[in-house]
């Protein structure tokens, strides 16, 4: 496990290098502002779906995705 200072510059310059240095700030005012509860948003997040639908949403995003991509980046449909 990386050390959180370590996790946190790693953190920033992903931000940093996707959004620039301006949408970088903006996005951690928002996170910093926002209630948003990730772990509770995760937990709901699959309810009602098998392991199956699962599976398949996964298979079909890895075989979408742009090969080399870090940042979720998809092919245009």
């Amino acid at each position: 496990m990386k050390a959180d200072n370590v996790v946190r510059l790693e953190a920033m310059d992903a931000l940093i290098a996707a959004l620039g240095t301006v949408d970088a700030e903006r996005f951690i005012s928002m996170v910093k502002r926002d209630t948003f509860d990730y772990t509770e948003w995760q937990r709901k997040l699959w309810i009602g779906k098998s392991i199956e639908e699962i599976h398949a949403l996964s298979t079909e995003y890895e075989k979408n995705r742009i090969p080399g991509s870090t940042d979720g980046g998809e092919r245009a449909g």
